[in-house]
């Protein structure tokens, strides 16, 4: 996802939609308070991406992991709590 689809309506290429991905994200996470983040982007690289540090700005940082089995456990586990 590139930070122009999250941050302006219309962004995406495939598909013009009246509202940015963030409020679609918004939404998301306001229906589902209990929530992870898979990212198939390996961590190292999440402080360079900015459409990364959007979505961790929306599903909150503590909520994204990445997409590996580790990943997946610790995911699993935060949901747990």
């Amino acid at each position: 996802m590139s930070p122009y689809e999250i941050t302006y309506p219309g962004g995406s290429v495939e598909h013009w939609n009246e509202e940015p991905g963030a409020v679609w994200l918004q939404r998301f996470v306001d229906i589902y308070p209990h929530m992870a983040w898979l990212n198939p982007t390996h961590p190292s690289g999440w402080e360079y991406s900015g459409s990364t540090d959007l979505i961790r700005q929306i599903v909150g940082g503590h909520r994204m992991f990445p997409l590996t089995v580790k990943g997946v456990e610790e995911a699993t586990k935060e949901l747990g709590r």
